[in-house]
């Protein structure tokens, strides 16, 4: 199929690779000059692994494409995807104004029969007024061209984007006719072998099962962590809880671990902006409300522990972080809570040594930008030289099993904080260390 993905950031740029992986040529439109320039020479903007090989592979084949003309992908298209930013306003909600650009700009465009397909996460009613905005510019031009509108949730995770866009458990589909659910059931019949992972629905039903997804992870996440903040006042093992209710396969242990908070693209947007959608329908949503004041907490749980050891005014006291990005596998640092941590403990006056795999460009350029007192150092080991503390935040593979004989030669005083509960505690205190994790007191 041809196929036009309008974004070439995290969603558009996995989405239009994979489609043209199995064969499919696909443009990529962003109206950055510069991005597109980088893309064409097989330069990505994001780090996810084993999405650059195939870009590069798929360029060189002819399959993929990258231009700033929406027309360029719209000639020949049987599809397009919207995969713009939905960044959230300061009342919390998502901001449509470049998902309708695009629209508009479709409308403006298009010149033969096109399924749209919104890839971005978006509020419920959002295909209708994509509907309305391409229709506009079709009326302006006086002409009369079909199209339908179909909802597509991306459920990607970061650092594993390519495997499940390959692999997928479940395609979401909400569309209106029969037309766009054929289109969309050749559009994604090499993932889709076995049809139970085609899921059809009304398209408000898909714009809504994106963002209910996201919150009843987020949900897990912040219940776990409200057990672990009770179990270390009651003598609680939080890890040990976890393992006895996440062999419940009700419950399960996927997003069950202590841990200093969610952040990253969809998490933290997509509780404010359901909690958002629900109060504009007269609805106060007290559990997403919770879910979200939990996790803004938990995001001072470990700097609250470092004030408890080392006292209010840190002056003189060094930090080795390792960890900034909000997850492994990636350098995404949206929401991370090493951005909080580290502002918190410069704030009183320390200083940090930071290392990370992936993120410590994004560190500097954007997130910490201006942050003073912190240095950005080329190893994890580094990072520990003449530190009075170790802090973990993010899980990197490469963390998982240090030289603990090492790391206490290179602190000044051996003392780890785990934000993320990687060790076990007992082999590190045997190791000599005092050791602060989260759900243990």
């Amino acid at each position: 199929m041809n196929i036009t993905v309008v974004g070439t950031g995290y969603v558009g740029l996995v989405t239009g690779t994979c489609f043209s992986e199995m064969g499919n040529k696909v443009t990529c439109i962003d109206i950055d000059q510069k991005k597109v320039e980088a893309l064409k020479n097989g330069i990505i903007p994001i780090y996810e692994p084993g999405l650059e090989p195939l870009v590069k592979k798929n360029f060189e084949l002819g399959n993929l494409n990258f231009s700033t003309d929406i027309k360029d992908g719209l000639i020949n298209s049987e599809v397009a995807f919207i995969a713009v930013g939905t960044p959230m306003g300061d009342d919390g909600s998502a901001d449509l104004q470049y998902v309708l650009a695009v629209a508009r700009a479709i409308g403006k465009e298009m010149t033969q029969k096109l399924v749209i397909i919104d890839k971005s996460t978006v509020p419920i009613g959002t295909a209708d007024k994509v509907k309305a905005a391409i229709q506009e510019e079709l009326d302006k031009r006086g002409v009369d061209i079909e199209f339908h509108v179909v909802s597509n949730p991306e459920f990607l995770k970061e650092g594993a984007a390519v495997n499940d866009f390959m692999k997928p458990d479940r395609v979401v589909v909400g569309a209106e006719t029969e037309a766009a659910f054929k289109v969309m059931r050749k559009l994604y019949a090499t993932f889709t072998h076995n049809h139970d992972r085609l899921i059809e629905m009304d398209v408000r039903s898909a714009e809504m099962t994106k963002y209910a997804a996201n919150t009843m992870l987020a949900t897990k996440i912040s219940f776990m962590n409200e057990i672990a903040n009770i179990c270390e006042r009651v003598g609680a093992d939080a890890n040990k809880v976890r393992i006895g209710i996440g062999s419940d396969n009700r419950i399960g242990y996927s997003f069950i671990y202590p841990g200093a908070g969610y952040g990253g693209s969809c998490f933290p947007k997509d509780v404010k902006a359901l909690k958002k959608i629900a109060e504009e329908h007269g609805y106060k949503a007290k559990l997403i409300e919770s879910v979200e004041d939990v996790n803004d907490a938990q995001k001072f749980v470990i700097a609250n522990k470092v004030i408890a050891k080392f006292g209010e005014d840190l002056s003189g006291f060094t930090f080795g972080v390792w960890g900034l990005s909000f997850k492994p596998g990636t350098d995404d640092m949206r929401e991370a809570p090493a951005i909080y941590v580290i502002k918190e403990l410069v704030k009183r006056g320390a200083k940090v040594k930071a290392y990370d795999p992936k993120a410590m460009h994004e560190a500097q350029e954007f997130y910490l930008k201006g942050v003073e007192n912190v240095e950005y150092v080329a190893s994890k080991y580094k990072a520990l030289e003449g530190a009075d503390a170790m802090i973990l935040l993010t899980e990197w593979k490469e963390f998982r099993s240090p030289d603990f004989m090492e790391i206490k030669e290179l602190l000044k005083s051996a003392v780890i904080f785990d934000g993320r509960n990687q060790y076990n505690v007992f082999d590190i205190e045997e190791e000599g260390f005092e050791y602060f994790q989260i759900g243990k007191a």
